[in-house]
C-alpha cells in the first residue's frame, strides 16, 4: 500500500496527532493556551514533588516531624544535625568534581533562556540544578528551592515547546509560563507568579503573552491547592484606613531595603572571589561553606533553610532589637557564605525573610521617633516586599505577594509605595538584580530577561553575500580595467597569491577622474582600502555597524578568522541597517500582538 494512502487510514491516523498540535498551537492563540495550562499541571507536580524531597530529606537529617519546617523547629535540633551543612558540602564537592570533567557548559537558568536562547533551556540541565539544589537546602544550607521550582517548571515547558516547533517569541512565552505556575503553585498566589513571569522571565507585558500565562498561574495554583499543599498565608490582623502620613515611614523602609539589598549582593559576590582566591580547591569550598553554616547555626539555629518556616514564626511573635539585629546579620552572612561557596538555590524565600526582619527592626526605630498606627506586623509585610525587590527585581510581583499573602488590601498602597522606591534606588545606584550581577560578573550583558538573543542570532554570517568578486593584487592594472568594466560590479576584493584578504578596491573610484588614464602604469596596491577594515562572520548586526563606523566605510569583506583571512563573503551598511529594522519592527509587532 502507497505511504501517502496508509496515513490516512483511520488507525494510521492516530499516529499523527503531533503534527495536528504542532500546527494549531502554531497558527492559534487558543492553541498556545492549552500549551500554556498542560505546562502549569506539569509545573504544579513539579514543585509539589521537588517540595516533599525536600521535606523527607529534613526528616531524615535534622530529625524533624513531617509537619515542620527547618527553620522554625531548628532550636529544638540535635547538635550532631548542625553537621549536616558541612557533609552536604561534601556531596556538593563531588557533584563540581564530575561536572567539571563531563559537563564543562554552564548550567542555563529561564532568565538567560530567555534572553540569549529564544527559550531554549535543556532538560537534563535543568534536573543537574534540582539534584544540587536539593542536596543545598536538605542539608541545611541557607538557600531555597525557588530556582528548583522554576528551573524544572521551565525546563519542561522549553521542552514541550521544542517538540511543538514553536517560534521564538512562542517558546519564550511558554518558558515563562512554566516560570508563572511554579511561583504560583509554591505561594499559592497566581498573580504573583504571572507577574513573576511578566517582569523577570519575559520581560515584558503583552497582549499576546496575558492569557497563557495567566491561565497556567492559575492552573498551578487550583492543582496545588488540590493536592492539600500547605498554602504560605500571613495574618497581620485588621488594618485600619491607611492614612497620609503612613506613607513616609513606608517610603523609608523601601530605601533602608534597597541599601541593605545591595550590602547582600555585594556580599556573596565578595564571598565567590575570596574563596575562588583562597588556597581551599573548588571541590573542597562547598564542604568548608558548609562547615562555616553549620557553626552560624549552633548560635543561631533559623539561618538553616530558606527560611520559609522562620518567617511564618517570626512575623507573629515579638523579637527584642538586639535579637532582630543578630538574625538579619546570621542570616545575610550564611546565605552568602552558602551561595558563594559552591552550593546552589536561590534568594528568594531568604530575601523574604530578612526583609520582614528588617521591617520589624525598622517598626521599632521608627517607634522610637514618631508614633505610628501601623503594628510591626505590618511593617514586616512592607520590608519582605522591598528587600525582595532589591534582590529579586519586579516591583508588582512583590507587590501582589503581599497581597495575595495577606488578604489585605489597603497595605498594597503601601507596599507599592516601598517597593518602587526600592526598585528606583537599586536600578540606579547598583544597576542589577541578583540573578543579573551574577550574569554581569560573567561577562554577559544582561540586565533583564528581555530578548536579545536575537541580536546576537542576527549574524554577519547569516546576512552577507557570498557571491564575492576577487582579484589577485599582483593582477596588472590593465588588465584588471579588461576584466571589471565600469557598471560590472561596484567593489573588488584584493587577495595575495594564497587567498588571504589584503583591501578592497571601489570602482568607481577606479574609473574616476583621477584614474582617468588607463594607459598609465600602476599598482592596484595604490588603489586598496580598508586594509585592515573586514568583518568576522560570528559577529551580530550591532557589531557590524560599529564597524562601519569606524571604518566609515558603505561595506566591508567579511573573513573567515584573522589567521586566515580567507575572503568568504561581502556585507554592505545598508543591507544590516534593514535586516536589523526589519527584526526591531517584528519585535514590537510581537509585544503588541500582532504576529
Amino acid at each position: 500500500m502507497d505511504w501517502v494512502k496508509l496515513r490516512h487510514t483511520p488507525y494510521v491516523r492516530l499516529l499523527f496527532v503531533p503534527f495536528r498540535w504542532r500546527a494549531l498551537v502554531r497558527s492559534s492563540e487558543l492553541g498556545l493556551v492549552i500549551a500554556a495550562a498542560i505546562v502549569g499541571l506539569i509545573s504544579a507536580f513539579v514543585v509539589a514533588a521537588i517540595s516533599q524531597i525536600s521535606q523527607w530529606l529534613h526528616q531524615a537529617v535534622f530529625e524533624i516531624g513531617a509537619d515542620d519546617h527547618l527553620s522554625a523547629a531548628a532550636s529544638s535540633l540535635p547538635w550532631s544535625a548542625l553537621i549536616a551543612p558541612m557533609a552536604g558540602g561534601v556531596l556538593m564537592g563531588g557533584i563540581i568534581w564530575v561536572l567539571a570533567r563531563w559537563h564543562k557548559k554552564p548550567i542555563v537558568d529561564p532568565i538567560e533562556a530567555n534572553a540569549l536562547h529564544g527559550g531554549h533551556l535543556s532538560l537534563t540541565d535543568s534536573f543537574i540544578l534540582v539534584g544540587q539544589n536539593l542536596i543545598s537546602n536538605g542539608f541545611g544550607a541557607s538557600v531555597g528551592l525557588e530556582a528548583a521550582f522554576t528551573q524544572l517548571s521551565s525546563g519542561f515547558a522549553s521542552r514541550i515547546g521544542r517538540a511543538l516547533q514553536l517560534r521564538r517569541s512562542d517558546m519564550r512565552t511558554l518558558v515563562g509560563c512554566g516560570a508563572a505556575a511554579a511561583i504560583a503553585s509554591a505561594f499559592n498566589a497566581p498573580l504573583t507568579g504571572a507577574f513573576y513571569a511578566f517582569e523577570l522571565i519575559i520581560g515584558a507585558y503583552s497582549i499576546a503573552t496575558l492569557a497563557p500565562v495567566v491561565v497556567a498561574a492559575i492552573i498551578g495554583t487550583l492543582v496545588t491547592r488540590s493536592l492539600g499543599s500547605a498554602t504560605m498565608e500571613i495574618n497581620i490582623g485588621s488594618l485600619e484606613a491607611v492614612t497620609t502620613g503612613d506613607f513616609l515611614p513606608a517610603l523609608m523602609l523601601g530605601l533602608m531595603c534597597a541599601g541593605l539589598g545591595i550590602v547582600v549582593m555585594r556580599l556573596v559576590t565578595y564571598v565567590e572571589k575570596s574563596a575562588r582566591k583562597s588556597f581551599i580547591p573548588a571541590i573542597l569550598t562547598p564542604m568548608v561553606g558548609g562547615a562555616m553554616v553549620g557553626v552560624i547555626a549552633l548560635f543561631s539555629p533559623q539561618v538553616l533553610g530558606s527560611g520559609h518556616g522562620a518567617l511564618h514564626f517570626d512575623v507573629g511573635i515579638e523579637l527584642s532589637f538586639f535579637a532582630i539585629i543578630f538574625l538579619i546579620i546570621t542570616k545575610s552572612v550564611a546565605s552568602a557564605i552558602s551561595i558563594g561557596s559552591g552550593f546552589r538555590g536561590g534568594l528568594f524565600f531568604a530575601s523574604l525573610f530578612l526583609g520582614a526582619l528588617i521591617g520589624k527592626l525598622f517598626a521599632i526605630i521608627f517607634g522610637f521617633i514618631l508614633p505610628t498606627t501601623l503594628t510591626p506586623a505590618v511593617y514586616a509585610v512592607i520590608g519582605m516586599s522591598s528587600f525582595a525587590v532589591a534582590i529579586i527585581g519586579g516591583p508588582l510581583t512583590m507587590t501582589f505577594l503581599a497581597l495575595e499573602l495577606t488578604g489585605d488590601f489597603p497595605i498594597m498602597m503601601l507596599v507599592l509605595g516601598a517597593v518602587l522606591a526600592s526598585s528606583m534606588l537599586v536600578r540606579k545606584t547598583f544597576g542589577y538584580s541578583f540573578a543579573t550581577w551574577r550574569f554581569h560578573l560573567r561577562g554577559e550583558s544582561i540586565r533583564s530577561a528581555h530578548d536579545i538573543g536575537w541580536i546576537r542570532n542576527l549574524t554577519v554570517n547569516k546576512m552577507m553575500r557570498h557571491d564575492v568578486r576577487t582579484v589577485n593584487i599582483d593582477t596588472d592594472l590593465q588588465k584588471f580595467y579588461e576584466e571589471f568594466p565600469l557598471g560590472s560590479t561596484q567593489r573588488v576584493i584584493a587577495v595575495d597569491e594564497t587567498g588571504r584578504y589584503v583591501g578592497m578596491i571601489s570602482l568607481p573610484e577606479v574609473y574616476s577622474s583621477s584614474f582617468a588614464d588607463k594607459d598609465k602604469d600602476g599598482d592596484l596596491r595604490d588603489l586598496l582600502r580598508f586594509k585592515q577594515a573586514y568583518l568576522l562572520p560570528e559577529m551580530n548586526a550591532k557589531e557590524a555597524v560599529s564597524r562601519f563606523d569606524r571604518s566609515e566605510s558603505e561595506a566591508l569583506a567579511v573573513i573567515n578568522n584573522t589567521q586566515e583571512r580567507k575572503v568568504i563573503g561581502l556585507l554592505s551598511e545598508s543591507h544590516t541597517l534593514r535586516r536589523y529594522s526589519e527584526e526591531l519592527d517584528r519585535k514590537r509587532r510581537e509585544l503588541a500582538g500582532e504576529v
